[in-house]
């Protein structure tokens, strides 16, 4: 019987790769035997990151994008399908957030700054969109492939402060259940999409929101972890194994699941 998990030679579009969730994600699945589209604004990082998978026999190539710039996302599909010949699995971890579409403590909502907000769901929502139409396409013509969106506890329980973002993740996660069953109707039902839900990490995106400084903890952070029965914040790689499970034939039953991966957080109430 084939190993349910294998997913050697399956060719996996990642946008946001260059992130810290995304080199990550990409350095594992090349390691796995898969072909590694990464697609990213920071080519600089990209580079690196390719060079680095194959310096360890891994196959991975950089793609320069946009995702909110259909265009840009029809030419980088072209060219992934000119190098491999098809789309296998799609990762949409491109997303993030800004201070003027959140609300700090000494502030309201009077204070938020719309086009802020605006700019935050484009990102987050548009910036999955896109790539999903742009990319569901190839693999519509095969009648097979799997979409993973990338979702957030904010989607399952509205946080403090990051109103623009929980306004966005929101709608993934309502977006990832309709395309499920949009794509297994009316295309195959071996089309599948789901969403990973991660718990919180330390990222370059909310490192000054979490930690002092210093390097200390803040108070939002010491509340998390409290609400958090792991206790702690999660590690990037703590992720790969749900991501795994989901783009292989392991999960091929699952669509329009919403997999939390949160140390028990939103389990956990007082």
């Amino acid at each position: 019987m084939k190993h349910l998990f294998d997913i050697e030679n399956r060719v996996i579009v990642v946008t946001g790769g260059a992130g810290i969730l995304g080199c990550s994600i990409c350095s594992y699945l090349a390691a796995q035997g898969a072909s590694v589209a990464v697609l990213d604004r920071d080519a600089k990082t990209g580079g690196e990151l390719v060079d680095s998978i194959r310096t360890r026999g891994g196959e991975a190539c950089f793609f320069a994008t946009d995702v909110l710039d259909r265009s840009v996302l029809e030419k980088n599909r072209e060219e992934i399908l000119s190098k491999y010949g098809r789309i296998d699995v799609l990762l949409n971890a491109a997303g993030g957030n800004m201070a003027g579409a959140t609300i700090p403590p000494d502030k309201t909502f009077i204070d938020l700054e719309i086009d802020a907000f605006k700019k935050v769901v484009d990102l987050n929502l548009f910036g999955t969109v896109l790539p999903t139409t742009v990319f569901a396409e190839a693999m519509a013509a095969r009648k097979e492939g799997v979409i993973v969106n990338f979702c957030s506890e904010s989607a399952l329980r509205p946080l403090t402060r990051v109103v623009g973002y929980s306004a966005a993740k929101a709608a993934i996660a309502n977006y990832t259940k309709f395309m499920a069953a949009e794509l297994a109707m009316k295309f195959s039902p071996s089309m599948r999409v789901n969403a990973i839900v991660p718990g919180f990490l330390l990222t370059n995106q909310n490192r000054t929101l979490l930690t002092n400084e210093d390097g200390s903890y803040t108070e939002r952070a010491r509340s998390i972890i409290a609400h958090t029965p792991a206790g702690r914040f999660a590690e990037p790689e703590e992720l790969l194994g749900t991501i795994h499970y989901l783009i292989s034939d392991a999960s091929s039953f699952v669509t329009g699941a919403m997999c939390v991966v949160d140390g028990g957080f939103d389990a956990f109430s007082i």
